[in-house]
């Protein structure tokens, strides 16, 4: 099975994707055309996998029932972009030759010994590559932890990251909803934790599918759980719906849980994890990022890309804390209520902020 995906590989890389990069004069700008062959590939195995899987998860136990799926499709519309265009490019032209620059992955094939990285430090490890894996993954998914959290933090990143909450029906396409300076951060901060542990280009595909399979999966619209004991261990929907549940004001901060990507383990030591609760609407309540859902694909990345830059540039874009957004984009402390018609409530807040 092995051979056969190195072939399809290389035969792809060789006859399609070489030829592409030829013709937009791209393809002495980096390393081996069969890196974004894998690529592709990997992302059209994701692709089948929540069509032909999690889609008919969401039709057999919906955690909501929709008459109209229109805020969907601009949501598939990004996973199709992102899988199928953008990140195979930027995995060629960006994260393999930093990879190789590090001396990253030598021990994947079996070929010369890494000089730097996990294996490098730990060379018992290279004698067991699904254990080798699995300690990378760890690493990876506790990474992502801690990102996922800034994103949440940071008011700059916030006016990222919201884009992808401002959903107001998550399903198995929401994954990929995002804007292309959020997954060009998250890919620069998971493939440097790559590079230090010197995980090479076919692993960190790998990687990223198994993350991102295991989002894909987490935002499906479905009541499907794993049941009180691999719930503890792993994200299943229930769980992670409830990070994108809307605020609620008589629940302040109860929104704030559930930041694992694919492990849960995560959030119970770190104290984020929340456990028990009936599926919630989903969406933000902030009126400035919920008009998202008033666009299309290149409308919602422009607004998302125009709030960002607005924040961006203040001192209050840097300070740590829950935020909306006010007048002149300027990030106010959360009044919880002020999403939901207390508009006093929320002028206030933007008066006595600090811009």
């Amino acid at each position: 099975m092995i051979d056969a995906w190195t072939r399809l590989v290389a035969w792809l890389g060789d006859n399609t994707v070489l030829p592409f990069l030829r013709l937009l004069h791209l393809d002495g700008l980096s390393g081996d055309p069969r890196e974004i062959a894998a690529a592709l590939l990997v992302a059209a195995l994701q692709i089948a996998i929540i069509g032909l899987l999690f889609r008919p998860l969401e039709t057999w136990k919906p955690a909501e029932r929709w008459t109209d799926r229109r805020l969907t499709r601009v949501d598939r519309q990004y996973t199709m972009w992102m899988l199928l265009g953008i990140f195979p490019l930027f995995t060629y032209l960006v994260l393999t030759p930093i990879s190789h620059l590090f001396g990253g992955g030598g021990d994947a094939d079996g070929g010369a010994a890494p000089t730097f990285g996990l294996a490098a430090w730990l060379p018992a490890l290279r004698a067991h590559p699904f254990l080798l894996f699995a300690v990378y993954y760890l690493a990876y998914d506790l990474v992502y932890y801690a990102m996922h959290r800034l994103q949440h933090a940071l008011p700059w990143w916030w006016a990222l990251h919201s884009m992808h909450h401002s959903q107001r029906q998550m399903s198995c396409w929401t994954n990929d909803r995002g804007t292309l300076i959020d997954g060009f951060l998250q890919s620069m901060v998971l493939s440097t934790v790559g590079v230090v542990m010197g995980v090479g280009p076919d692993q960190f595909a790998w990687l990223m599918l198994l993350g991102e399979l295991g989002q894909n999966f987490s935002h499906t619209n479905t009541r499907v759980g794993f049941g009180p004991l691999f719930e503890r261990i792993f994200v299943d929907p229930t769980f992670h719906r409830l990070h994108h549940m809307r605020a609620d004001d008589r629940h302040p901060g109860l929104h704030n849980c559930n930041y694992g990507q694919v492990l849960s383990i995560w959030d119970q030591l770190f104290g984020t994890a929340l456990y028990g609760m009936a599926p919630r609407p989903t969406g933000v309540g902030d009126p400035t990022v919920d008009a998202d859902n008033h666009h299309g694909l290149i409308g919602l990345h422009w607004v998302a890309m125009y709030r960002f830059w607005r924040v961006v540039r203040r001192r209050s874009g840097w300070r740590l804390g829950e935020v909306s957004f006010g007048p002149d984009y300027a990030p106010v402390p959360v009044v919880h209520g002020a999403a939901h018609g207390h508009a006093e409530a929320w002028e206030q807040a933007a008066a006595t902020s600090e811009l």
